[in-house]
């Protein structure tokens, strides 16, 4: 199998230093979010400034800098799938991120898993093609080796309940088929997202610390498919307020 052919080395033809330069004075944590309703909002709610872009295909993509309880903070929008995800953040870790703490969406395996419940993600099932080029081949990559316990610490002191286990990183959600369903829960899959498995992936290769959570939204538990919070400006104020856990957690790591 061609993904079972990972090579260690860091010297590829296109490295991301030769497209971006080390920005000095660029935040060493960056906070991303994957729903641009949200992440608009978050922008908005913390009056960040953009204090630089990278630019693709898909078209520009800003930067920002903010500030939350005296400590400098970097910005920066998901993109939604493992390639474009790792692709977007080697140009930030190349201005200079340091620790990236990702939050999104995810469908959930478990009904059990209220609609919007915070889920820490401790091993991701490597079903998508990226992370392959940045780890050995294996079934599954452990996520979330750092900061776990300070985050657990922070939802329970804002009385956040969460739940722990395995996620399941996959390319194609159209092919999220019942019989695949029931193989990843067998795996001990709890939710399915796009990106985990290779941002963990990514982090160790580059030797950047990685957090990653996510809230609970459509349920995939069930005969027929219930989107409940999946929509982006569903349950808005409640996915805010989530979204400050990052921050919160930002300012006790720094």
């Amino acid at each position: 199998m061609i993904l079972e052919e990972y090579d260690e080395s860091k010297d590829a033809i296109i490295n991301p230093d030769m497209i971006h330069e080390k920005m000095p004075g660029f935040p060493g944590t960056v906070i991303s979010i994957f729903s641009y309703v949200l992440f608009d909002r978050i922008v908005e709610f913390m009056d960040a400034e953009e204090i630089a872009a990278y630019n693709d295909v898909d078209g520009r993509w800003p930067i920002y800098r903010c500030n939350y309880k005296d400590t400098e903070l970097a910005l920066v929008k998901g993109r939604v799938g493992a390639a474009a995800c790792v692709g977007s953040f080697e140009d930030v870790i190349a201005y200079g991120g340091e620790r990236i703490i990702l939050l999104g969406n995810c469908g959930v395996l478990d009904k059990n898993i209220e609609d919007c419940g915070i889920i820490i993600p401790k091993r991701a099932i490597r079903d998508e093609g990226t992370s392959y080029h940045y780890a050995p081949s294996a079934e599954y990559i452990d996520v979330n080796r750092n900061y776990a316990e300070e985050f657990k610490s922070i939802c329970d002191e804002y009385g956040y309940p969460y739940v722990e286990g395995t996620t399941w990183t996959t390319d194609a959600f159209y092919r999220e088929t019942p019989k695949k369903i029931e193989k990843m829960k067998s795996m001990g899959a709890i939710c399915v997202e796009m990106e985990c498995a290779a941002m963990q992936a990514l982090c160790d290769f580059r030797g950047v610390e990685f957090f990653q959570y996510l809230y609970a939204g459509d349920n995939l538990d069930h005969s027929n498919w219930d989107p409940r919070s999946l929509p982006a400006h569903a349950r808005l104020d409640d996915k805010e307020k989530i979204a400050i856990l990052a921050f919160e957690l930002a300012v006790r790591i720094k």
